[in-house]
């Protein structure tokens, strides 16, 4: 009798060890399918922010060059207004899914961005005006605290 319950308690400690050992696997699995999920999630949102922000670089230059060629800047105005329209929605969702130091350098590119966007809506200003904002600069932060943030690292250095 002794032998039976000795057997049965190794076959208990057997079931248990194994269930715990898989339930400690799965929810690793689980874990590791989730950051994948969240970091392709931040990515997606990474890049459209900074493709909006490039959107009303270009439309604000645009407006600049045809207000120095004396021709009509309105469509790039307005496709300048729509693409910070969006940018104002995306920068909710970049804040929401990023780190602390990519969210730093995003209110960092929000400042010249604004500083861009107040200048190109001036009528007299043209591209001598926009060029000094220094947009690119801040973009370039935001690229590495991103990189950092999705664990990318990258040895070139873009000036």
């Amino acid at each position: 009798m002794a032998t039976q319950i000795f057997t049965l308690v190794g076959v208990l400690i057997g079931a248990l060890t194994s269930y715990f050992a898989t339930a400690v696997a799965e929810r690793a699995k689980f874990r590791r399918e989730m950051a994948t999920r969240w970091d392709e999630r931040k990515l997606d949102t990474y890049i459209a922010y900074v493709t909006c922000i490039k959107e009303i670089q270009r439309a604000a230059m645009d407006a600049g060059r045809a207000r120095e060629q004396e021709a009509d800047a309105s469509g790039a105005l307005a496709a300048m207004e729509e693409s910070e329209n969006r940018r104002s929605i995306l920068f909710e969702t970049f804040i929401l899914l990023s780190d602390a130091k990519a969210a730093t350098a995003a209110h960092a590119v929000n400042q010249r961005t604004w500083e861009l966007l107040r200048m190109a809506r001036v009528p007299s200003s043209g591209m001598t005006e926009l060029r000094p904002i220094p947009l690119v600069e801040a973009l370039n932060g935001l690229h590495e605290a991103a990189r950092a943030d999705l664990t990318i690292s990258s040895s070139i250095r873009i000036r």
